[in-house]
């Protein structure tokens, strides 16, 4: 069986190493688009501000290690997919066969309209290259404003902050990572951050950035200008799947996948953060752009392209951000659903909030804030699509009563269990 995967991060890495697992002599090809050995974006961060050096980015560290696998790796970025006769072309015109093929090229920056875009001193911050020029700029006291609050621009954020730079954050929603936070929590995570010294804007975007003299002047819609010495682009990403365009295979903000992670046509698949895979928990396709859910759908859908069968349970969206050691989550439809109820609790001097979401007696989403202890029952009770039962009313009473409402439930569910058995 002849394997291409295209992609080299987390994802395309995972799901080449599951397919060796399970078949020893099928020929596999990874395909990346970098010169860069694999690695982990997640690992930027802390190579800004010190933690780690670029080897510590590395997926695998061992310089042979893809030899030693016998994945062939192959530097080239996609062009167009022709699933008709099953054929990959690069853009430098090289065109790869396969029987079986793992779409896992991620995503990237989206870059805003802006002018001064193109300046010298503006980047995003999503490659080892990008990396190296904003190490170059982020010394400490540099003036650094960062367009964008969203979750990768949270531990962008923090990794600023550690360089010792006077940092201001640019957002054009209500609040702090809106995609991910209500207006409680995310106002609440907003305060935490100008606590501890960083300029923050919301409700307001970049309208132009222009040069002066060696520094660069930011002008907001809010009306203020920012003089600044760097400036930083972290206004969310796209899947990488424009190349699929006319290729048959289905996509809607990503790769449409089963929960088996192959696409609708047979022998392709899709994993990481370009896949839009079906959440059987919810019965709603879900891009989940976080490694670990990369990880998960990779060893799923490496493993079914292999021959063997494995289903996916993994995808209901969880977040878990870490904002200069304040940490936040957000599960599942957290924004609530039509004719849901919702509780809540907040302790704004403590910086403790959280909110519940529930369909009937379900509990189908949070938002948590400073209460790490709650975590893993959120988890649980979101997940599993748990009956509440009357514990549902004294949540809605109580919220923190989490614990309890789990331990008894999971304690039903297991009875019931036993009678059915």
């Amino acid at each position: 069986m002849k394997h291409v995967i295209l992609g080299n991060g987390p994802a395309g890495v995972i799901a080449a190493e599951t397919i060796r697992k399970h078949a020893p002599l099928d020929e596999i090809t990874l395909v990346g688009d970098e010169t860069e050995p694999p690695y982990s974006r997640m690992a930027i961060p802390y190579l800004l501000s010190g933690n780690i050096d670029e080897n510590g980015t590395y997926l695998r560290k061992g310089g042979d290690h893809f030899a030693a696998q016998k994945i062939t790796q192959h530097t080239g970025r996609a062009k167009s997919l022709d699933s008709s006769i099953r054929t990959i072309l690069l853009e430098d015109g090289t065109a790869l066969a396969f029987e079986r093929l793992l779409i896992a090229t991620g995503s990237s920056p989206v870059r805003p309209p802006i002018e001064g875009m193109d300046l010298p001193g503006v980047h995003p911050c999503w490659t080892l290259a990008d990396a190296r020029k904003i190490m170059a700029l982020a010394k400490p006291n540099a003036r650094v404003l960062q367009m964008g609050a969203g979750f990768i621009g949270c531990i962008i954020m923090e990794a600023l902050v550690n360089c010792g730079v006077a940092l201001s954050v640019v957002e054009m929603g209500d609040r702090m990572v809106p995609r991910m936070m209500g207006e409680g929590a995310g106002g609440m995570i907003k305060r935490w951050v100008e606590s501890k010294g960083v300029k923050v804007y919301t409700s307001s975007r970049v309208e132009a950035i222009k040069k002066n003299g060696n520094a660069l002047s930011v002008r907001l819609s809010n009306g203020a200008t920012v003089d600044v010495d760097l400036v930083i682009s972290a206004t969310g990403v796209k899947p990488n799947i424009g190349f699929l365009q006319g290729s048959g295979v289905a996509c809607a903000h990503g790769v449409l996948t089963d929960e088996y992670l192959q696409t609708n046509v047979p022998g392709i698949y899709a994993a990481g953060d370009c896949s839009e895979t079906l959440d059987l928990m919810s019965g709603k396709h879900v891009v989940s752009a976080i490694q670990p859910s990369a990880a998960d759908e990779a060893i799923c859908a490496g493993t079914n392209m292999a021959g063997k069968k494995l289903v996916l349970r993994t995808v209901t969206q969880i977040n878990v951000l870490d904002t200069l050691g304040l940490v936040s989550s957000s599960f599942g439809e957290w924004q609530g659903v039509p004719g849901g109820e919702h509780a809540q609790v907040s302790d704004a001097d403590n910086y403790r909030f959280l909110r519940l979401e529930f369909d009937g007696d379900v509990l189908v989403g949070a938002n948590c804030v400073g209460l790490t202890e709650h975590v893993g029952v959120l988890r649980g009770l979101i997940q599993s699509r748990t009956k509440l039962g009357r514990w549902k009313e004294r949540l809605l009473q109580n919220p923190l009563a989490l614990m309890e409402a789990y331990l008894a439930t999971a304690q039903l569910q297991s009875a019931r269990g036993l009678k059915t058995a």
